[in-house]
């Protein structure tokens, strides 16, 4: 891309976070090429091939056989991958302890009250919030039965790592 004689580059993540939005709108998995057609962008087939396969690298992304290739579907929604990154960060570091401290200071009233009342109501069994099936969540209320068929969004306790 040329612009003004300068090269015009994409923020950094730009296109990823794009990617994203499409198969998290979406209702079901999409190949590449229905991914490059919802973002209505001039993209190589394999650049796109390429974010795909990396995300679903790192576990962002799930992907089953369509045809030859594979379509794709998003593990987790927005607020997951944020999790997931904090959870990551924090596991990075020595001094757990320290390091939630210093978080919960830094927050605001709000968030800070948000966070006591998720903590409270994680601790009386009222489920984790998220889960739609959280009854049969063994994190959420000690059943010890697998989620029902087509589960995709519950505990990250109990959901494995990879699908």
């Amino acid at each position: 891309m040329v612009e003004d004689g300068r090269d015009a580059r994409r923020p950094h993540g730009e296109l990823v976070a794009d990617v994203l939005a499409v198969l998290w709108a979406a209702e079901e998995p999409l190949t590449p090429q229905q991914i490059n057609g919802a973002l209505g962008r001039d993209l190589a087939r394999t650049t796109v091939t390429t974010i795909l396969t990396r995300l679903h690298e790192k576990g962002t992304l799930v992907r089953t056989r369509s045809g030859r290739g594979f379509a794709y579907a998003a593990a987790d929604d927005a607020a997951g991958l944020a999790a997931g990154r904090m959870r990551r960060e924090l596991d990075r570091e020595p001094q757990r302890d320290l390091v939630l401290k210093r978080f919960v200071s830094s927050l605001s009233g709000d968030d800070e009250e948000a966070l006591r009342r998720l903590l409270l109501e994680s601790e009386n069994g009222e489920g984790c919030g998220v889960c739609p099936w959280w009854r049969g969540c063994s994190h959420c209320r000690g059943a010890r039965r697998p989620p029902p068929a087509g589960w995709r969004r519950c505990c990250r306790r109990e959901r494995p790592a990879r699908h």
